[in-house]
């Protein structure tokens, strides 16, 4: 017999934190796979019928897309982590206030910032 007990907030153990993906490992493990794709249709190229051919140039693209991904990964990181340095040195250099700007820079509109309008249906 099982025992279907309820856990309260207080019980819980807290929720772990978030880990974050090394970008190059991941980019470069898709980039191997659109290459090695490329190679077997490279294989059996001749075996495969004619209008699947552009296979081989989606592995190709995928796997120049990846190389791009490679160099440009790192290059946004340490742009991101300068425009970051630059607005800390920005909020250090001036009078703190009590007012802190809410604003990320994202486009994107939340219900809560928009009043008057509801999320719900």
């Amino acid at each position: 017999m099982s025992h279907n007990r309820q856990v309260g907030p207080a019980e819980r153990r807290p929720a772990p934190p978030p880990r974050e993906a090394d970008d190059r490992q991941v980019t470069a493990a898709i980039t191997l796979g659109w290459v090695l794709a490329l190679v077997v249709l490279l294989f059996i190229r001749n075996a495969l019928p004619g209008d699947v051919r552009w296979w081989m140039w989606t592995c190709a693209c995928g796997a120049v897309m990846g190389l791009f991904g490679l160099w440009y990964v790192p290059f946004l990181k340490r742009r991101r982590a300068r425009i970051a340095a630059e607005h800390a040195a920005l909020a250090e250099d001036q009078p703190s206030s009590e007012y802190v700007s809410r604003d990320n820079g994202s486009n994107t509109v939340s219900s809560t910032e928009t009043p008057g309008k509801s999320t719900r249906s």
